[in-house]
Parts: C-alpha cells; structure tokens; sequence
C-alpha cells in the first residue's frame, strides 16, 4: 500500500514540473484532484517544530516574521537502510546529506522565486526527504496565518496568506492539519477558526496541540485532547516539541522524541492518552489515512484522467499542428493545409459534400429555360421575314429561294443565343467561387493562419476567373460555329416550293405573298430549334471541361508556382498564427504530458481492492 503514496508524490512533482499548481486557469488542473495534507498554524504555533519532529531533523529555515512565504511539498520516502538524504525538485540528481544546507536551499530558492523580499508565492518547493526514520507521507507545509505584517510586507500580506491557505485547505481532497499551542486559547487558534470555515463538521481536520509542556502550572489540555472543548471526527494528537534551548545546543531530534515519549508516559494527567500521543504517532496516523484516502480516490482519479485526456486531445487536434521553424517544414505545411483545401473543394464538387448539384441545376433548368425565353417568334415574324428576305435579294428578285435571306434570319436568331450562353458560364464560375468560400471556411488549418487563408482564398478565385474567361471564349465560339456554318442536309429534305416566290408585277417591297413567307418563317426556326436543341446539350460539355474540370486539375497550380519562389519569411508571414492560440496548444500540450504521465503512473501502480 505504501506505493499509493509514492505514486502521489510522483503525479504532484509532475504538476510542479510541468506547471499545474492548482491556480484557477481555463486549464484543468490535476493537482487539486490528489489527495494532500496541509499544515496550517499561526505564527509562533510551533508548525516548523512539528515537521522537524515527524522528519527527525532540523531542516526548515527560523527566525522572526513570515518565515514560509511560499508553500513546501514535504515528501518522505522510508528507506530500509543507508544514509538519510534530501533532494529538491528544482536540483534534480543532487543528494543533500547536511541538512543545514537543506534549510539553507529552501530560504535562496524562496528569495529566488520572491526577488529577495518579503513576498509570499503560491508556487511550491519540493522537497524529497529518504530516511529510515520516517513513514511515507507527504505534507504541505504552508506559511504561517498572522494578523499584522511586518516592516518590508505589503498591508495586504495577511489577506494574502490566508487567501492562499484557504485555496489550499478548501478542496475536498485536502486533510487540514491544524496546529494550535495548548497554551493558547483554542477559541483563538488561527487553525482552528479557518478550518472549522472550509471544514464545519471536522471530517477531514486532524487538529494538533503544540507547547503542552509549557502550560501554566495547575492547567492542562485533557478536555482539548480529548475532543471536548473542540470535537473532530479524528483523535486530537498532542506533541511536545524541543525548546528554543534545545534547538540552541542541538539536541539530537531521536533524543528529543525519546524525551517526548516519556513526558506523555510520566505525567498523570496523560498517561492514558500516551499510546496514541507524541510526533511518531502523529506521522503514523497521517501515513496510514493518507493512503486509505489515496486508495479511495484511484478509481475517480482515473476516471478523470481519462475524461480530460480526451477533451485535451480534441482542442489540441481542434487548434491544429504547430508552425515548422525551418523553410522546407514551413513549405510542406503549407502545401498540406492547401491540399486540405482542395480536397474539400473537390468534395463538394463531386457530392460528398453538398453543393455541387447546383452546377447540374444551371445545366438542367437555367440553361434550358433561358434558351426558351428567347423570342424566335418575334425574331421570325412577317414583317422581320418579309424585311429580310427582301433586303437580302438587293435590287433584284431570286430566281429559286432566297438563301441569303435564310442566312440572315437563322444568324440573327442564332446569335441571340449567345447570352444564354454567357449566363451558363456566370453562373458556374458563381456557383464555384461559393464553394471555395465553403471550402475555406471547412478547412480548419486554415482558421488558424489569417494571411494564408486570404492567399489562398485569392489565388483560388483568380484561378476561377480565368478559366471563366476561356470558358467563355469557347462556349460563345459554339454559338459561331453554328452560326459560319449551316447544316445543309435539313434544307436538302425540306419539300421544295413549287409556288413562284416572287411577282414581278409588284413593287420591289411587295414581291413576295404571306404564306411563302410563313413557310421561310417556319423552316428557320425548325433549323434554330435544331441548333438550340444541340447547343442546349454542348454548352455545358463546354463550360464543364473549362471551368469544373480545370477548378478540379489545377485550382491552385498559380499559387504553387509562386510559393516556390517564396524563402523561409515569407513563408512564415503565411503562417502568422495568433500568439494566443499558439500559447494556449504549447500550455495544452504541457497539460496532456501531465496527464499522460499521470495515466502511466496509476496503470502501472497494483493496489489492493
């Protein structure tokens, strides 16, 4: 069982590491979900004394004031056998025997954190302690509560400390270790009142009374230590720390514990409490319910590892891959988020996403109703007939059939096909242009960098525009062809005239009667709704191989061209992502190591059920 502990001290030395302090942040935090314990005392409670006594060493900087101004993960590893050691988490791999430099390290890596003032800070020191003489157990202690500051300190340190204290022992994962001196009244104790504010019913407070040996004669802490004067659902634990004389001639800490035993042992008043008094007890009660608190938490612990693990994966995978720092990194990234792009404008194109039917829509029900709006009937009425054809045989009358005449009336009606024609292809090229919007606004790499969203965005709708200009070129050359040259074998099978066209009794615009007109007017538009017919079915053979096939091909070639002759800033200027983003996947990433880390720690961890 002595491994849950272990494992915890693992996942919160690879908080501190990878900056999880448990700080409210838009990041979620596994610190606050390991199960801790926290010191918390007044100033002058004897809370350094207690340490020192369940290590067994003299280690914690002393002196007057705030002492602890930032909060000190205490972890201890029994060892079997061996020299007792220490080790920091900011000094991995080096082993500190003497303990005097311990206490030393603590207070220059406080003033390196503080800036050498009297500051306080919320990020933790860790502390690793392996000794035969302790149990496994780690503690935080925390700076003293104090009511006034002192020279040097801002008036707002003492709402500070508490502040930080309290966004210690506030989580339900905390056990509060509340220190008060026996020769204080508990009414007044700075432990007692915060915790009884985050912890009324005592369920997680393990209260400590300090200084017993120093109460006035006649008086004693039996009622505190039995639970009457403050009841809490754990054992009130006294302890008996060395005095400042002791500390002064450096009297040996396995002494000291020794002198504390017999004291309980000896004194009439506490001799049926000695079994479960002094500093060892205390480090033993803590150990054994930090780990059934540990126990009880894995399977939640997991569960939550695993449910954040997930949602971290999906806003990292949300925000994207990072920037390339080198030229052919920064290319090929760009190259990808492009082919991103036009695999997703293809998609809409080929109807795996929507959109694309609305090109057949042009094809099918535009065009078609465009060429029927066109007004043949006007262009072939008698009086444009009868124009015409008279204008077309000049100053004299034909002999067998005005084909002149024909020619102009089917040109003319010809010709009006022309803007249809030019629609098609505006509407595609429109239709096109959307889906690129669409495209752009689904590819998400390119949400992430504005310049080249609007680079490729232009390139994209330049490409669109040139083709629309060929398209447009060979569609309306459809419409000519029909118009340079008829088709001679519909007026080969048209049944011949019999009727004389002309009468060369009338005037010269008089020469030609209504029904050989009507009939001139009725074979032209057979031949144009013939032409109508085939050009309805090749204008959009034309505008797909000019514009959707070539969108297809080679939408972007333009663009590739030009990023080749790009060198590595101006690459980069592509890809200005915004600093937030790139700052908020780095702290992303650093969280999903965490968490990672944490997942392998726990899985490769065996506990009892």
């Amino acid at each position: 069982m002595e491994n849950l502990i272990a494992l915890v001290n693992r996942l919160q030395r690879a908080c501190t590491a990878l900056g999880d302090h448990g700080e409210e942040s838009s990041l979620p935090t596994l610190w606050d979900a390991l199960p801790t314990i926290a010191v918390v005392g007044g100033q002058s409670s004897g809370k350094s004394s207690v340490l020192e006594s369940i290590v067994g060493k003299d280690f914690l900087p002393r002196g007057s004031g705030i002492v602890t101004r930032r909060p000190l993960v205490l972890q201890l590893h029994r060892i079997e056998e061996g020299r007792e050691y220490a080790e920091f988490g900011h000094l991995p791999r080096k082993r500190f025997t003497d303990f005097a430099a311990v206490r030393k390290e603590i207070a220059d890596e406080t003033d390196r954190e503080t800036g050498r003032s009297k500051q306080i800070s919320s990020v933790p020191i860790y502390l690793s302690i392996y000794s035969p003489n302790v149990v496994n157990l780690t503690l935080i202690d925390l700076p003293g509560l104090t009511k006034v500051a002192v020279e040097g300190q801002p008036d707002s340190i003492v709402l500070d400390i508490e502040n930080m204290v309290r966004s210690y022992i506030e989580k339900p994962n905390c056990i509060i270790l509340a220190i008060s001196p026996a020769n204080q009244d508990l009414a007044t104790s700075d432990a007692i009142k915060i915790s009884r504010e985050v912890d009324p019913k005592g369920e997680r407070t393990f209260g400590v009374l300090t200084k017993i040996d120093l109460m006035d004669k006649g008086t004693d802490a039996v009622d505190m230590l039995e639970g009457k004067s403050y009841k809490l659902q754990f054992p009130w634990i006294g302890v008996v720390n060395r005095s400042q004389a002791d500390i002064n001639k450096n009297v040996d800490m396995i002494a000291a514990r020794r002198r504390e035993r017999e004291y309980f042992s000896s004194t009439p008043e506490y001799r049926h409490l000695a079994n479960r008094m002094g500093s060892e007890h205390l480090g033993k009660v803590l150990s054994k319910h930090l780990e059934s608190v540990i126990k009880s938490r894995i399977p939640g612990l997991q569960s939550l590892i695993n449910k954040t693990i997930i949602e971290l994966e999906t806003e990292l995978s949300r925000l994207g891959k990072p920037i390339a720092t080198d030229a052919g990194g920064k290319l090929y990234m760009i190259m990808e988020i492009c082919r991103s792009f036009d695999g997703n404008f293809k998609e809409h194109l080929d109807g795996v996403r929507p959109g694309g039917d609305k090109i057949y829509y042009v094809f099918d029900n535009q065009l078609p109703a465009a060429l029927k709006r066109l007004q043949f009937d006007k262009q072939l009425s008698m009086e444009n007939v009868r124009k015409l054809i008279t204008e077309a045989d000049g100053y004299q009358p034909h002999l067998i059939a005005p084909e002149q005449g024909y020619r102009r009336l089917i040109e003319s009606s010809i010709v009006s096909m022309k803007g249809p024609a030019e629609a098609a292809v505006d509407a595609v090229h429109a239709i096109l242009k959307e889906l690129i919007h669409k495209a752009i606004s689904e590819t998400a790499e390119l949400k992430q960098y504005p310049s080249l969203r609007v680079e490729v965005s232009n390139a994209a709708v330049e490409s669109l525009e040139r083709m629309r200009d060929e398209s447009k070129k060979a569609t309306l050359q459809l419409v000519e062809m029909e118009c340079s040259y008829l088709t001679v074998d519909f007026f080969r099978k048209l049944p011949q005239d019999i009727e004389k066209g002309g009468n060369p009794t009338h005037s010269i615009f008089d020469r030609y009667n209504d029904s050989y007109l009507r009939r001139i007017g009725s074979n032209v538009l057979s031949y144009v709704n013939m032409v109508c017919a085939t050009l309805r079915n090749s204008i959009p053979k034309s505008v797909v191989y000019g514009q959707v096939r070539e969108a297809k091909r080679s939408l972007l070639d333009h663009f590739f061209t030009d990023l080749g002759k790009k060198e590595g800033k101006q690459l980069g200027t592509l890809l200005d992502e915004d600093p937030a983003i790139m700052q908020r996947r780095l702290s992303l990433a650093k969280r999903l190591e965490l968490y990672r880390a944490a997942q392998a720690e726990i899985d490769s961890v065996a506990w009892s059920k």
